[in-house]
């Protein structure tokens, strides 16, 4: 990928490319470990009985911690025996993207249908199409598996 308006901090030194374009799952997916389902409220949703309509942070934020995780104080250092996951969000609030911690201290990220990318940190993707990271939440690392 190549810094431009959507992701204007990333740049050759600070990400790599890990897998090519990918249509079956996005983001929020990738985040918890999933690679066969889109993850959208009113598509494939945790809760389920979600609102089909809310994309907001707090949707981001409803999903993992139903999922495990609880908010960590944007601290997005490496914990061992812990996995962690940066939400994004525009300035109103509206939910955009999650990042998962690698147990490098690095970051991964589906770039919505486009490649998987493994960061530096969860900032080098802020800054355009996205927003801002807004939360960091951990959970305690389950061995083998970061889905559900």
């Amino acid at each position: 990928m190549k810094a431009g308006a959507e992701f204007p901090r990333l740049t050759p030194d600070n990400h790599r490319e890990t897998s090519p374009r990918d249509k079956a799952y996005n983001c929020i997916a990738w985040a918890v470990g999933e690679m066969k389902q889109w993850w959208e409220p009113g598509l494939y949703w945790v809760p389920q009985d979600w609102p089909t309509d809310d994309r907001s942070l707090g949707a981001l934020e409803s999903l993992f911690s139903t999922l495990g995780y609880v908010d960590c104080n944007l601290d997005d250092g490496l914990e061992p025996g812990f996995a962690k996951v940066a939400l994004y969000a525009t300035s109103a609030f509206e939910g955009t993207h999650a990042a998962r911690q690698l147990p490098s201290g690095k970051w991964t990220s589906k770039l919505g249908k486009l490649i998987d990318i493994e960061h530096d940190t969860p900032e080098v993707i802020a800054g355009g199409e996205y927003g801002e990271v807004m939360q960091v939440m951990k959970r305690a690392d389950a061995p083998a598996d970061l889905g559900p």
